[in-house]
C-alpha cells in the first residue's frame, strides 16, 4: 500500500505546506544518496500527499546541485504516481506577466548536461518517449483549478530550462525570445526526465516572478534577487489555493501516457544486468525485466 498518491514539490519560496493534515516528516533513503529534504506525508482533501521542499528548508541547495534523483525516487518509493512542480519563472514575452501562473507544455535544455537526469546509465539502457514531457491530464486539471482561484493563468508554452546560478545575460535573454521561448527556470527539466523514467505523471505550475533582463525600459529594472522574493511571496498564497483545489480532481488512477513510459524503453537484455544494477533499479524496473525473462 503507497504512502501517498499525489507529490508536491515546492520551489522557491514555498517551502511547505500548511494544508496538509494528519502530517509527518519522513527521511527517505535512494540508492542516489539524500533527496533535498524530508518528505511531509500526510493528506488533503481526503488524498494521501507526500511534499518535498526542491531546495530543502532554508533555501540550501543551489539548482546545479540538487540532488534530483534522489528526490523522484523518494516520490516513486512513497508509492507517488502524480507530481505537481511548483516553481518560479522568468517571462520572456510581454503578455507573461509577473505574478501569473503559466502551466507550460514543453522544454527546452540550456543546462550543461552535469545535472543527473537519468537513473540509468552503468550497465543498464533505456530511452523514454519525452516528445511531450509533461502531463495533459494534469495541465487541464491545474488550468481549471487557477481560473476558478482567480490566477491569471495561461495554457502551455515552453520553459527554458537554464544553468544558473546566475541570471541571463541580456544577450541571452533576447536570443531566448527570439527562439519563441516563453519562461525560463533553473530546475524543472531534470525533474520532468526523472518523473518520466520513473512512471509518474508530472506538470509544471510557474509563477512567474519577472521580465528576466530583456525588459529594461523605464519602471522595468533587471531581474533582481530582491524583486524575485518579493513576487514569490505574493504567489505563494494563490499557489497554495490552487494545490488544495487540484489535489481532489486529480483521478485515482495513473495517467496512462506516464504509467507505462518504461515498457518498451528498456534496450538492455535481462541476461546482462548485473545483480547490483537489478537491485539498485527495481523500484522502476523490476517488473519489466522480469516480464522479459520469462519471454
Amino acid at each position: 500500500m503507497s504512502e501517498a498518491e499525489i507529490g508536491i514539490i515546492g520551489g522557491s519560496g514555498l517551502y511547505e505546506m500548511a494544508e496538509i493534515e494528519e502530517k509527518r516528516v519522513e527521511p527517505i533513503e535512494t540508492p542516489f544518496g539524500e533527496p533535498s529534504d524530508d518528505y511531509h506525508l500526510g493528506s488533503i482533501a481526503g488524498r494521501k500527499v507526500a511534499f518535498l521542499s526542491r531546495h530543502g528548508r532554508g533555501h540550501r541547495h543551489m539548482p546545479s546541485q540538487l540532488n534530483y534523483r534522489a528526490n523522484i525516487w523518494g516520490f516513486k518509493k512513497l508509492g507517488v504516481e502524480w507530481i505537481i512542480a511548483v516553481s518560479a519563472v522568468g517571462s520572456l514575452k510581454e503578455e507573461l506577466r509577473p505574478l501569473d501562473i503559466v502551466l507550460p507544455d514543453q522544454f527546452f535544455d540550456r543546462t550543461n548536461q552535469a545535472r543527473k537526469s537519468t537513473f540509468f546509465g552503468q550497465g543498464v539502457v533505456a530511452h523514454i518517449a519525452f516528445a511531450e514531457p509533461m502531463s495533459r491530464v494534469l495541465r487541464e486539471i491545474i488550468h481549471q483549478a487557477a481560473v476558478e482561484a482567480g490566477a491569471r493563468v495561461h495554457l502551455g508554452g515552453t520553459y527554458l530550462n537554464m544553468e544558473g546560478p546566475a541570471f541571463s545575460t541580456r544577450a541571452e535573454s533576447n536570443v531566448y525570445r527570439q527562439w519563441g521561448m516563453d519562461i525560463i527556470g533553473m530546475t524543472n527539466l531534470a525533474e520532468a526526465k526523472l518523473a518520466r523514467e520513473a512512471e509518474i505523471a508530472y506538470q509544471t505550475v510557474a509563477m512567474v516572478t519577472d521580465y528576466d533582463c530583456w525588459r529594461n525600459q523605464e519602471g522595468f529594472d533587471d531581474v533582481s534577487v530582491e524583486a524575485v522574493i518579493e513576487n514569490l511571496l505574493k504567489n505563494v498564497a494563490l499557489a497554495r489555493d490552487i494545490i488544495r483545489r487540484v489535489i481532489p480532481r486529480i483521478p485515482d488512477q495513473p495517467d496512462p501516457a506516464a504509467a507505462s513510459a518504461l515498457r518498451n524503453a528498456i534496450m538492455t537484455d535481462p541476461k546482462v544486468i548485473d545483480p547490483e544494477d537489478r537491485q539498485r533499479l527495481s523500484l522502476i524496473i523490476g517488473k519489466y525485466i522480469n516480464i522479459k525473462e520469462r519471454e
